[in-house]
């Protein structure tokens, strides 16, 4: 059992957790109950030294109707337990998963948020682990990942160009599951943005899992592009971001749903792209 009282560690004090709640059944646990499971075995791959949550939120899905894809409800986690399925649900009928291993986060009262944190698009989510400040200053999904600062530098330059972009986008190829750092849906292509970490490739093994990676990625159809620390903290204007404006109109420009791809072009520090120059000449002829 562990207690979230005064006595957790520091790196985890401000940790939150945006989890998925996939059915109204475990939504009415969780408001009334007020406790949430989470699989032992899950927690262990996808969760790591992100482990334990101070804080629990939750992504809702199509079920849930007009809250669906978006995050409304978070909690505190006041004591974590390690139990048994068959504890948490006595009454089920004796199947393989009754002596499956649970961790069982007892929770406060739910609260809503003053503003949903939206997702832009569809997407498969697991788990998001993230800070108090990034989950209180969220708009979108997008905004909760705490991956690295490179990827913040690169997400905030997004964010400032209005470049679309899913942050951490798994990408299942045959039977391997791929999380890209940036996924850019264009209108003939998909390109992948990956910032490497300045240790990252002085490891023989990562940089020979970077090179299959990338040739399955390419294989099944994406573009992939990297940038290393330096590229990012010292050439983020002069060099990565022409390359991805670059890719993205050789790519036919980004596909937002509009009826209109967006190509991206870069004078200084200001961005003309094809809806631009639409809207301009709209404005022009009124």
């Amino acid at each position: 059992m562990i207690d979230l009282g005064e006595s957790i560690s520091e790196p985890h004090r401000d940790a939150v957790l945006v989890a998925i709640m996939n059915n109204l059944e475990d939504f009415a646990i969780a408001r009334d109950q007020h406790w949430y499971r989470i699989p032992v075995d899950s927690a262990r791959k996808w969760l790591k030294d992100r482990w334990p949550p101070r804080w629990l939120a939750f992504y809702q899905t199509k079920v849930f109707g007009p809250e669906a894809f978006a995050v409304h409800y978070y909690a505190q986690v006041i004591e974590i337990r390690e139990v048994i399925r068959w504890q948490l649900f006595p009454d089920q009928p004796d199947d393989a998963k009754r002596n499956r291993r649970y961790y069982q986060l007892m929770l406060s009262p739910l609260e809503r948020l003053p503003q949903p944190i939206l997702s832009r698009r569809w997407r498969r989510i697991v788990f998001i682990p993230t800070t108090w400040q990034k989950f209180m200053q969220a708009i979108e999904i997008n905004d909760l990942y705490d991956e690295s600062p490179l990827e913040d530098r690169l997400w905030a330059e997004f964010q400032r160009l209005q470049i679309t972009a899913e942050r951490q986008e798994p990408v299942q190829i045959e039977n391997q599951f791929y999380f890209l750092d940036f996924a850019l849906y264009c209108t003939s292509g998909k390109l992948d943005v990956e910032t490497d970490g300045d240790t990252w490739h002085a490891n023989p093994e990562r940089a020979a899992e970077d090179n299959r990676r990338d040739n399955a990625l390419g294989t099944a159809g994406w573009r992939v592009l990297r940038f290393n620390g330096m590229q990012i903290r010292e050439e983020m204007q002069e060099y990565c971001l022409p390359i991805i404006a670059e890719n993205i109109n050789r790519l036919g420009g980004i596909d937002e749903g509009r009826g209109i791809p967006r190509e991206l072009y870069l004078e200084g520090s200001v961005q003309l792209s094809l809806l631009d120059a639409f809207e301009d000449e709209e404005a022009g002829e009124s």
